[in-house]
């Protein structure tokens, strides 16, 4: 064992329990402990990182690979799966909850409980270009090179 405290760690190192689905070299896949639906998975990065500004670029894309191949096993599963969704909190304030990168996978269908409530309304252009120039912003800070 080590001081580390960070539970995804600890199943990535076999030190923790687990149901595990997936492992390669370079991500782990296993069972969530509270799930959505039967079937939510979690697909997480050997190599820790707290978040997407941590995470490098190919642990991310290697991380997505694996969801993808996941998300259309369960479509082919005997569990109940009418659609999949993927999603990835990143900080606190996006409902990050372990903080080592970690992308569920996880089976939806007609009647289950899983909701994300927000305000979907269609915004105004001026808004919409707005917020597109900050993002274009900060895109601009990581890579000068890149064009819209």
């Amino acid at each position: 064992m080590t001081d580390d405290p960070c539970v995804f760690c600890a199943i990535v190192r076999g030190e923790a329990e687990a149901s595990l689905i997936y492992e390669d070299d370079d991500v782990v896949a296993f069972t969530d402990h509270a799930p959505v639906t039967p079937g939510h998975l979690l697909v997480v990065p050997r190599t820790h990182a707290i978040g997407l500004e941590d995470l490098a670029e190919e642990d991310g894309a290697r991380v997505w690979s694996v969801a993808h191949l996941l998300g259309r096993a369960l479509r082919r599963s005997p569990l109940r799966c009418e659609g999949v969704n993927l999603f990835l909190a990143d900080g606190e304030a996006a409902f990050q909850e372990v903080f080592h990168v970690h992308l569920h996978v996880f089976p939806r269908f007609a009647g289950d409980t899983f909701r994300i409530s927000a305000d979907w309304r269609v915004r105004a252009r001026a808004e919409l270009d707005e917020s597109a120039a900050a993002v274009r912003a900060g895109l601009a800070e990581l890579s000068p090179t890149v064009q819209p």
